[in-house]
């Protein structure tokens, strides 16, 4: 007999010899309660996330329209000509 087959016939042995477990009648309704509870929180927090992630992209573009971080700044060591 090799292992596996030990293995087996020990988990039948015990699978036999024990009755089945008796489950609650309100053990499902609790379950499917739980299960939505968590499901509309995970489902809060994603959109949560999404509108700071949208958030966050709308403050960028606007700060990046008013600065305009890419254009190089005028140089502050020569006063500009005037009057010529």
């Amino acid at each position: 007999m090799s292992l596996e087959e030990r293995q087996e016939a020990a988990v039948r042995a015990v699978l036999d010899a024990e009755p089945a477990p008796v489950v609650p009648a309100e053990l499902c309704a609790e379950a499917m309660r739980r299960g939505g509870r968590a499901r509309r929180r995970r489902r809060a927090a994603l959109r949560l996330l999404w509108c700071v992630l949208v958030i966050a992209v709308v403050a960028f573009l606007v700060w990046a329209t008013v600065d305009r971080p890419w254009v190089e700044p005028p140089s502050k060591t020569t006063p500009p000509l005037t009057g010529w």
